[in-house]
C-alpha cells in the first residue's frame, strides 16, 4: 500500500522553502512531503525527519536509498512531543519551518496487523510506538467503565458512548476482549440496530477514540505546539494538517493565542481543505485540514 501524502502543493506554498533552508517533518512517515521540501531547498537544505513508529522509518531508508539524500535528511525515532530535546541532540539549527501532518500512514491501517482498522481481525493493539506499554486492549479490559465512556465521548464524540462502555465491561467480565472483531460485536449489541445505515460504520468513532487515548495524541500536539514556537527562526512557519476536529480546534486556539499575543501571524483565516480532484485521487484527504502560521520577531 502507497502512502499517498495530502496537500503537498498548499504544504509548498505555506512552508515556502527556498534553497539551503533547515525543515522538521515532524511525522515524517513515508516522506513524501519532505522529499519535495529537498527538492526546494537544494543544495544544502536538510530536512529532520522524526516518526515514533520505528518500522515507518525503516521503510523509508529503504524507499529513498537511491535519492542520495543521506548527507540532508536526518531520521529520528521519537515523540514530536520531545521537539526541542530532538534538536538540540542532533544541534539542529537555523529552522526555517516545521510540518506536522497528524494523519495516519496507510501503511498503519493496511499491514502494521496492530488492529487499526475495524475492517480486518488483528489484534487491539493500536500503539504508533511498540515498545510503549499502553495498548488499546489494555484500554477496554481494565480501565474503568466511567474512564472508557470519557475516552469514547471526548475523543470519538460517540453519542453513544455511555452505552458502549458498560457493554464493553459486562462482556469482558464474560471473555477478555482480544480483537478488534471481539470490539465489534460489542458495539453493535450496544448501538442501535439502524446506527450502522449511517455514512460511517458504527465502530469508527470508538475505534478513533481509542487510537487517540492509546497514544495520547491530543496531549501531544498541545505540549508540541509551544516548543516549536519556540525553536523555529523568526519569520518561520508552522504549518499543521488535521484530520478531525479536536486536532483541529487545538491548532486553531493555539495560533489565535499566539496571534493576540504578537507572536504568530495567522496566514490561513480558514482551514486549506483538498480539491474535488485530489479527493477523487485519495479519499483520505477529504478530511484534511490545514492551517499555517508564521513567527513573527518577538
Amino acid at each position: 500500500m502507497v502512502h499517498i501524502p495530502v496537500l503537498v502543493d498548499e504544504v509548498i506554498q505555506y512552508l515556502n522553502p527556498k534553497p539551503n533552508d533547515n525543515f522538521i517533518d515532524a511525522t515524517i512517515d513515508g516522506g513524501g512531503h519532505a522529499i519535495k521540501i529537498l527538492e526546494k531547498t537544494e543544495p544544502k537544505g536538510k530536512i529532520l525527519g522524526i516518526d515514533l513508529d520505528k518500522k515507518l522509518l525503516e521503510n523509508l531508508k529503504f524507499k529513498i536509498q537511491n535519492l542520495k539524500l543521506d548527507d540532508r535528511l536526518i531520521l529520528v525515532n521519537d515523540s514530536f512531543k520531545n521537539l526541542k530535546e530532538i534538536t538540540e541532540k542532533y544541534n539542529f539549527k537555523n529552522i526555517a519551518g516545521i510540518l506536522f501532518d497528524l494523519g495516519m500512514s496507510s501503511w498503519h491501517l493496511e499491514e502494521s496487523k496492530r488492529g487499526f482498522s475495524f475492517q480486518r481481525n488483528e489484534t487491539l493493539d493500536m500503539r504508533f510506538n511498540s515498545s510503549q506499554e499502553l495498548t488499546a486492549r489494555e484500554v477496554v479490559n481494565k480501565w474503568p467503565e466511567y474512564k472508557i465512556e470519557e475516552v469514547l465521548r471526548e475523543y470519538g464524540e460517540e453519542r453513544y458512548s455511555k452505552r458502549i462502555a458498560k457493554t464493553i465491561v459486562s462482556e469482558r467480565r464474560k471473555k477478555p476482549i482480544l480483537t478488534t472483531f471481539d470490539l465489534i460485536e460489542i458495539i453493535k449489541k450496544a448501538v442501535p440496530k439502524n446506527y450502522d445505515r449511517g455514512r460511517i460504520h458504527p465502530a469508527t468513532r470508538t475505534f478513533q477514540a481509542l487510537r487517540i487515548a492509546t497514544n495520547q495524541e491530543l496531549e501531544n500536539l498541545k505540549i508540541a505546539l509551544p516548543q516549536a514556537l519556540e525553536i523555529l527562526e523568526n519569520g518561520g512557519r508552522i504549518v499543521v494538517i488535521s484530520f478531525h476536529s479536536l486536532e483541529d480546534r487545538i491548532v486553531k486556539n493555539f495560533f489565535r493565542e499566539k496571534a493576540k499575543e504578537g507572536k504568530l501571524k495567522i496566514l490561513t483565516k480558514k482551514p486549506i481543505r483538498a480539491s474535488e480532484k485530489e479527493v477523487q485521487k485519495n479519499p483520505r484527504s477529504r478530511s484534511a485540514k490545514l492551517r499555517a502560521a508564521i513567527k513573527l520577531a518577538s
